[in-house]
């Protein structure tokens, strides 16, 4: 604040507040945010406004907020909006937006004239409690008679087009007062209670009278009509009570000018002036996750008004502003020590306590203007103040400026992102951008999203859908917790409840358990135990399989430290359980025999050898995510048989990999022929043959020449995975399936508008088998549309596949498999040798045989 005040930026200001009446304090903007916004339903009112000189003619005006019409000045009308004259059954005569008669008047009526709003403004009319002596002292004092004044703002979508100005009540009234020279009539105490010249509204909170204020006007022959309206009104962050607005003389930093330029155009002495300009700089200094946090601070700071900085409360951050009462002067006391040397009275009943009241309220100073005695001021300071200034108490910029530039800026800041942006995050840049000179408090920013019961709503005990902690990681498993946070989307509000606890653990943690527990099983009953030896098996298929796992995990351990170096757990998880699949539905299952088999041979051991290292180096990836259960894996696999091993999985250095040690070649190789073998189910699953029947044959399309070779090197991989005779490597996908492109009209309408007809034209006249595989690739589309060139993506078309007789085809990532469905009498005979083999074995688990 002594910063601010020797640039000028601190001033005491008058102005309409949002007003807490229960908590007796004013709201700043940024505390009055979208969340604190509650949807209810009010009672809003219909009101006649006599127009003067004129028999039974009135303005229709409607509110919201019938406390404020004891304080009505002017009627706002939208000067390029079109208004109606209307004569009505009920006698009178009115005038109101075109577009909103309908909506806003009853019973039988008949539009006579029409006018623009501009020929209403200067209007007078008879304000519907002008007996009231606080209005007719601020009318007599300012020579004032209501009138209808211009606003560009008003609008017909609700109420009447006429909206009722009261600057005592209203943010945007008072500007208005000040734009159109309006007294201002300000009718509430800081308890949101009528103030004396109110008559019988003396003394009752603005909460409680609507219902009489209706019965008044209908008294007096102002009210038209009332309406029961549903809208989003200002909610107390801290009490939840709805606010009122009420003027009050408050304290404020000037946040500066938002000059009409574009940023980069701004000059550094411009700069220099605007506070709001020095902390968009340090957010550019920032990493935001998600990215959209940056775009909306940056919005907050270009939209936000001058920050209000006091509280009429007693118990908080004593701001040391002391104003004199004699001259007008103020002055910001900026540390204890200055307080001691400018004190004049009252500092041994301070010494010893904190800058807080009552104590700090004892001392005096000098007026550094007429030399007076000079007390603190009573407000105490928004709370933001205190939240927001962490990055330099903390770290004790006062008292070891040494220590505070070692540790200043914090490298991660993490929050729930509902609400800072204009509250906490807003405070701590802007508090901590003047303080360290233009350099920000961090240098990472992650937030994230709202946690909601499994229902979608708020979790509450009444509502019986709250799940307390400890019961939650007793019922449903902390990891499991966990691995359901860090998978989750930040962005987005997380669904929390024991069913989605329930898929996250069949999704991840069920399986990640089988693999460790079949590798234990099996090792047990062979008695295997970790040698330290590299074992490569004598089968050159299962050596190429373990050296693809290792490969895939080194994979996997580049992509989740690139994430989690971004702060990215989500994109983590996708690559950790993109791994265990591989490892379980692809290296577990095809390697089960070499486990199964009796023979203690140089195959059996790579394999024991190769699971055992992957699975070691696996849980150390996953260790920071689902610590407990890494632990209990950590201390059977590793410590039982060696006692000099790191106490902890977590004593471990998190795992690195060399990214040009990688064998792509491989990598590719396996994952084409997991993406085919997975394509040749599908096709087979949609023709509803089941995986044992065999079939005669599949024929695969791939782009490339080396992609065609690697698919005939493991073509009897292939054949077992999608049970068939045989593997068909086919050049032309045309060979397989037509291909068909359509337009996905509902994105290309609304995104080419006119032009929509030729694009569809271009794109049909493609060669849809070529664009079908670059769109499966990822690719986008080029086409030429006039003189114009236009991209589409996969999300633009539309492929449709037609499949050629005798087959069922299956398509994705530049890959097309079309399995030959016709079942000769041997295929089908075999097919019942194999469910006759299957329902054998499982008689002999159900008997308990081996």
């Amino acid at each position: 604040l002594k910063k601010c005040f020797d640039k000028g930026w601190v001033y005491k200001g008058r102005d309409v507040m949002p007003w807490c009446a229960r908590c007796g304090t004013g709201i700043s903007q940024h505390e009055i945010v979208t969340e604190g916004y509650q949807e209810v339903t009010h009672e809003s009112v219909f009101v006649r406004f006599p127009l003067v000189g004129r028999d039974n003619e009135a303005l229709l005006v409607w509110t919201t907020t019938p406390w404020t019409l004891s304080s009505n000045v002017a009627a706002a009308v939208g000067p390029e909006l079109t208004y109606v004259k209307v004569q009505h059954e009920d006698g009178w005569t009115y005038y109101l937006a075109e577009e909103a008669a309908k909506q806003s008047l009853i019973g039988k009526w008949e539009v006579v004239d029409k006018m623009p709003g501009e020929a209403l403004v200067g209007w007078e009319y008879v304000g519907p409690y002008d007996e009231l002596p606080a209005v007719q002292k601020a009318f007599a004092e300012a020579g004032y008679t209501h009138r209808v004044i211009p606003w560009k703002e008003v609008g017909a979508d609700e109420g009447t087009g006429i909206v009722h100005i009261a600057p005592g009540c209203g943010a945007e009234d008072f500007e208005l007062s000040k734009e159109n020279d309006l007294p201002v009539v300000a009718p509430l105490d800081e308890n949101g209670i009528y103030i004396d010249g109110f008559e019988w509204l003396v003394g009752r909170s603005a909460h409680d009278v609507a219902h009489d204020v209706f019965e008044d006007l209908n008294k007096k022959g102002f009210y038209y009509r009332k309406q029961r309206y549903a809208h989003r009104y200002p909610h107390c962050w801290r009490c939840g009570n709805e606010l009122v607005y009420r003027l009050v003389d408050e304290w404020f930093i000037n946040m500066g000018e938002l000059y009409d330029k574009p940023r980069e155009e701004v000059t550094p002495e411009e700069k220099a002036r605007s506070f709001r300009y020095q902390i968009m700089d340090a957010v550019d200094q920032a990493n935001w996750y998600p990215s959209f946090g940056y775009d909306r601070e940056m919005d907050w700071l270009r939209n936000m008004h001058d920050w209000m900085i006091s509280k009429k409360r007693y118990y908080g951050l004593a701001l040391p502003i002391y104003e004199c009462r004699e001259c007008g002067h103020f002055h910001v006391v900026g540390s204890r020590d200055e307080l001691k040397e400018r004190a004049v009275e009252g500092w041994e009943e301070f010494d010893g306590h904190t800058p807080h009241r009552p104590y700090v309220d004892a001392v005096k100073i000098a007026c550094p203007n007429c030399g007076k005695p000079v007390e603190r001021i009573k407000d105490v300071g928004n709370p933001w103040l205190d939240a927001g200034i962490v990055g330099i108490s903390t770290m004790h910029y006062s008292t070891e400026p040494e220590y505070w530039r070692k540790w200043y800026p914090a490298d991660w800041v993490s929050e729930s992102f509902p609400g800072q942006f204009r509250n906490w995050f807003y405070s701590l840049l802007a508090q901590s951008t003047l303080m360290a000179d233009g350099v920000g408090p961090f240098k990472n920013l992650f937030g994230y999203s709202t946690l909601y019961a499994e229902d979608g709503r708020e979790m509450h005990k009444s509502w019986g859908n709250m799940i307390e902690f400890n019961e939650a990681a007793e019922i449903m498993g902390a990891d499991t917790m966990r691995w359901l946070y860090a998978s989750c989307k930040p962005e987005q509000n997380l669904r929390f409840g024991y069913h989605v606890g329930d898929e996250t653990r069949r999704r991840f943690i069920i399986p990640l358990w089988n693999v460790y527990a079949f590798f234990v099983n099996y090792a047990q009953l062979d008695g295997w135990l970790p040698n330290g030896e590299t074992a490569v098996s004598d089968n050159p298929a299962h050596a190429q399989l373990d050296k693809w796992i290792v490969e895939r995990l080194n994979e996997t351990t580049l992509a989740v430290r690139e994430a989690l170096n971004v702060f990215d757990s989500e994109r983590a998880t996708q690559h950790l359980e993109a791994f265990l699949d591989d490892l379980s539905n692809w290296y577990v299952r095809r390697s089960r025999r070499r486990f199964w088999k009796s023979e203690a041979d140089a195959d059996k051991a790579a394999a024991y050898a190769t699971l055992y290292h992957v699975l070691v180096e696996f849980i150390k990836l996953l260790a920071p995510f689902i610590p407990f259960i890494t632990e209990e894996m950590y201390q059977n696999l590793v410590r039982s048989v060696d006692e000099n091993a790191p106490t902890s999985v977590h004593h471990h250095l998190y795992p690195q990999a060399d990214p040009d040690a990688l064998d792509r070649r491989l990598l590719d190789k396996m994952r084409l022929a997991i993406t085919t073998a997975s394509l040749g189910r599908a096709a087979r699953s949609s023709a509803d043959i089941k995986l044992r029947q065999p079939l005669a044959k599949a024929r695969v399309n791939v782009g490339s020449q080396q992609e065609q070779d690697d698919l005939l090197e493991l073509a009897d991989v292939l054949t077992e995975e999608i049970n068939v005779k045989e593997i068909e490597v086919v050049s032309e996908v045309g060979e397989l399936v037509n291909y068909k492109l359509l337009p996905n009209n509902r994105v290309l309408g609304p995104k080419f508008g006119k032009l929509f007809p030729q694009v569809r034209k271009a794109l049909m006249a493609l060669d849809a088998a070529e664009a079908a595989r670059k769109l499966q690739a990822g690719e986008s589309l080029t086409l030429t549309v006039g003189d114009e060139t236009v991209s589409l993506s996969g999300d633009d078309v539309l492929v449709q596949t037609e499949s050629l007789g005798g087959t069922a085809v299956a398509s994705d990532k530049g890959v097309t498999v079309a399995v030959d469905i016709e079942l000769t009498p041997e295929l089908i005979q075999e097919g019942y040798a194999r469910d006759v083999v299957r329902m054998v074995n499982n008689l002999r688990k159900e008997a308990g045989l081996e």
